[in-house]
Formats: structure tokens, C-alpha cells, sequence
């Protein structure tokens, strides 16, 4: 049996920033953009890996939440507590410095982690942190 990443899902908040973000910064292609009854649905990833799919979806992607329910996700993501990502780079350093040039926000400057890689950190628009790491010695 063989079991793979197909998609995973990120909150955002402003779809607009978000596009901005992972397609002209991050250089991830926009693959699907749906909406349904007031959402939005963006579906972005790398174009080496065509069957990976990032979902870029509402805070609470759910027609039926309370507001009281919208209201504590939108205070999550204002802090930064919904998602995290990690992404892989074969230059983390290069990836760093493009990020950065473009504005990202940064958590974290490369640096070399006791577990076998080298990462930096940054938020993207709506606050999520997303890291990139490279393998030390490549």
C-alpha cells in the first residue's frame, strides 16, 4: 500500500495577499480557485510536484459556524495559531534572502539545527508560520 501527501490546507484571511504571497514570492503556481456560498478556495503548489497541493480556504470553511465560533478563529490567526508549514529548499539561505527582499516577514534568520538541517522562519499574510529547511551538508 502506498500512502501520499495529496493536499493539505492553510487559513488565510485575504485570499488577494495570499496569491501575492505564494505564487509571486514563493513561486508557486495557482492550480484551482473556487468559491461556494461566500468562501473561497485557492489551490496553489510547486510546479516540481504537480500531485501536492496546498489549499489556501477560509479561516472556518464551514457555511454553519457560529459567528462566536468565526470570531475565536479569526483571533487564532490574528495570532498566529492556526497552521504551520514546512517547506523544503536546496538553498536555504538563497530562499531566505528572497523571501526577505520581498517583505516577508521574518521569524527566524537561517541558522543550523541540532536535528540536521539549516531553516529560517517567516509569517505569511494571514500570520501562518512557514519554515523552510535544507538538509545540513547539501
Amino acid at each position: 500500500m502506498d500512502i501520499r501527501l495529496s493536499q493539505c490546507f492553510i487559513a488565510v484571511d485575504d485570499h488577494e495577499k495570499a496569491i501575492a504571497f505564494y505564487r509571486d514570492v514563493l513561486g508557486l503556481e495557482v492550480r484551482n480557485d473556487v468559491g461556494f456560498e461566500g468562501m473561497r478556495w485557492v489551490t496553489v503548489g510547486a510546479p516540481s510536484q504537480p500531485d501536492v497541493n496546498i489549499v489556501l480556504e477560509p479561516p472556518l470553511a464551514d457555511p454553519n459556524a457560529s459567528s462566536a465560533d468565526r470570531q475565536a478563529m479569526a483571533e487564532l490567526m490574528a495570532k498566529g495559531l492556526l497552521r504551520a508549514v514546512i517547506f523544503a529548499t536546496d538553498d536555504c539561505d538563497a530562499t531566505f534572502e528572497r523571501i526577505s527582499a520581498a517583505g516577508g516577514e521574518v521569524l527566524q534568520e537561517p541558522m543550523d539545527q541540532f536535528y540536521g538541517v539549516r531553516d529560517c522562519a517567516f509569517r505569511d499574510p494571514a500570520g501562518n508560520m512557514l519554515r523552510f529547511t535544507q538538509p545540513l551538508g547539501k
